[in-house]
């Protein structure tokens, strides 16, 4: 059942499944909570209380918010878990591993660890030698340009089809559900507002981050040359100890849809450490 809260006037949709700690999935842009199809349900069916949001501007969350920074969506993420009862691990996606940064920094009272999945999390440099070297991330890039200078949607579909390189069985029906939401009026402006954003705001909250973290990176992601290296980035502008790394194999910038399996596996041991007084 879709549930809403008020955010200064806004409504943040989200789902509430299962019983236990508290686990908060919050997506990337240009999507919604059904980007976690397949993980939430099955973590709710370990144990756990699991709340998948649409993310400002996204799915049935409303438009026309006055902003969409890593900062901006981490205060909706922040208010999410008070109005459920944390603390909570939050599992966030690209721009929403970004928020979950801000979000366990400025509120280490209910955030109780954070996973990034294919996180942007650090302001980034045009890779130019990498654009050069890597087939990938070139064709990722100049589909991702195109979607932010111009809101392109057939180039959005030509990203995804790069960023998942191997589809689920539910791919076309899923691809057609994310087309269609994003030609409701504004939700192609709110993927645009945040394909602009920086991500220096969440890799300034870095160094404050209290809890643990794990970084789930693909080594198939196309919106890096390197995946690792900018995952080991990460982990080096966290405080020493606190981070974790994990590339998987053949993943694009999608693990939790490409390969919820493997990120199920990953993020079972690191909840039961970090919700285990929850």
């Amino acid at each position: 059942m879709i549930e809403h809260l008020d955010v200064a006037g806004n409504t943040l949709a989200y789902e509430v499944t299962g019983e236990g700690p508290l686990v908060l999935l919050a997506h990337g842009i240009g999507d919604s909570r059904h980007s976690y199809r397949f993980l939430a349900p099955a973590l709710a069916a370990r144990g756990y209380r699991v709340a998948n949001a649409d993310i400002r501007g996204c799915g049935d969350s409303s438009v026309g918010w006055d902003g969409y920074s890593r900062t901006d969506i981490a205060g909706d993420l922040v208010a999410l878990v008070r109005h459920l009862g944390g603390p909570a691990v939050i599992i966030g996606h690209s721009i929403s591993g970004g928020a979950a940064t801000v979000a366990a920094a400025t509120a280490p009272d209910v955030i109780s660890g954070v996973i990034e999945l294919a996180p942007f999390t650090r302001a980034q440099s045009v890779d130019l030698a990498g654009l050069l070297r890597v087939k990938r991330f070139r064709r990722g890039y100049t589909q991702l340009a195109k979607v932010v200078v111009s809101g392109s949607l057939p180039a959005w579909k030509k990203y995804l089809d790069v960023a998942v390189p191997a589809k689920p069985a539910d791919w076309d029906a899923e691809l057609a559900r994310i087309e269609a939401k994003l030609r409701e009026p504004g939700r192609m402006e709110v993927l645009r507002a945040m394909g602009k954003s920086s991500p220096a705001d969440a890799g300034a909250r870095l160094a404050h981050v209290t809890c643990p973290v794990l970084v789930v990176m693909g080594d198939a992601d196309p919106d890096w040359a390197d995946p690792r290296a900018e995952g080991e980035k990460v982990l080096a502008d966290l405080p020493r100890g606190l981070g974790e790394l994990v590339v998987v194999e053949g993943a694009g910038h999608y693990p939790h849809t490409q390969t919820p399996d493997e990120v199920l596996a990953l993020a079972l041991p690191f909840l039961g450490k970090t919700l285990a007084h929850a």
